[in-house]
């Protein structure tokens, strides 16, 4: 119950949510993520493998996650991490992106991307970036 209590103290709504310029920040800062499109809005991939998108509202992200993991999100804090019927049987999650610290972002975008960057990328990330 503990673990709830502090997922939902990061997830409502406060002044520094997550917009779409953050959201890309967050994204970026990993090692080999790639951004490009999917369903004609920005996404994110590591490794050809894909970690999310922007849903066509603009204010969502649609992004991988596990299922149980997802279902304790939902059941904590249901204004900001939903599903659609579309997403029921896929491990994915939606954020409404207003109602996310951006701390809390970068940890479930951490998450997606640690699940196909590869031992390298993931060694890379606790690494300070080369000088060129």
């Amino acid at each position: 119950m503990p673990a709830r209590r502090a997922i939902r103290s990061r997830t409502r709504k406060v002044s520094g949510a997550t917009d779409i310029a953050t959201l890309r920040k967050i994204a970026l800062s990993f090692p080999g993520v790639e951004e490009g499109t999917s369903y004609g809005t920005v996404a994110w991939r590591v490794r050809k493998s894909f970690i999310g998108r922007v849903k066509e509202d603009g204010e969502s992200l649609a992004i991988r996650m596990e299922f149980g993991e997802r279902e304790i999100l939902m059941e904590a804090e249901p204004e900001a991490f939903f599903i659609t019927e579309h997403y029921r049987n896929y491990p994915m999650v939606l954020i409404r992106l207003n109602r996310v610290h951006p701390d809390e972002l970068r940890r479930i975008f951490g998450n997606a991307w640690r699940k196909h960057a590869g031992q390298r990328l993931i060694e890379q990330l606790g690494r300070p970036p080369n000088p060129s």
